[in-house]
């Protein structure tokens, strides 16, 4: 649509130009250049689908299938069945090497930013966030993970709980599948 007003207001300047130009140049070139510098929408059918829902028996024999453990149970108020899942909360303590220098933290530091990220990425982890005080517990992750085994070789790939800087305690945690943080 918006190429097809552009190509009409170009038709217009060159039709209103006849002889005597009424509109300079530099006019037209700016008026060109705001039309175009503008984002083209362009329509494009597209088919929404609503996400397939899945049934608490269905998640849970999937889940059951990939090794994880899961309960479930039916809510007195809703008569919904909630399906319950072990994750694996870890614990990032303050380490025993600080040492390190301010360059060799802040390296560090971008190397546990990007190893996070990886985790989330890759689905092994659900969220990840530092403490809001100078505790020893300086954040947590939360692993979504069929084995502690599992949790644990993730969280110890950390390179500032391999650097020391860092250690992790691991605990399995139960949370419902599918409830939002709020």
């Amino acid at each position: 649509m918006k190429k097809i007003v552009l190509a009409c207001m170009i038709l217009l300047v060159f039709i209103s130009c006849k002889e005597e130009a009424k509109t300079s140049v530099k006019e037209v070139k700016e008026t060109i250049t705001e039309t175009v510098a503008e984002p083209i929408d362009s329509i494009v059918e597209v088919e929404i689908k609503e996400p397939v829902k899945k049934s608490a028996r269905q998640l849970k024999e999937e889940l059951t299938a990939k090794g994880f453990k899961t309960f479930d149970y039916v809510d007195e108020k809703t008569k919904d069945t909630v399906l319950m899942q072990q994750y694996f909360m870890a614990f990032l303590k303050r380490g025993p090497i600080r040492g390190q220098n301010e360059e060799e933290t802040a390296d560090l530091q971008k190397e546990h930013l990007a190893h996070l990220a990886k985790m989330y990425e890759l689905g092994y982890a659900d969220i990840s966030g530092p403490f809001g005080d100078d505790g020893d517990i300086r954040g947590i992750t939360i692993y979504n993970v069929p084995t502690q085994k599992m949790a644990d070789s993730l969280a110890n790939s950390d390179p500032m709980v391999k650097a020391g800087r860092l250690e992790i305690e691991m605990h399995p945690w139960w949370a419902a599948k599918g409830f939002p943080l709020r």
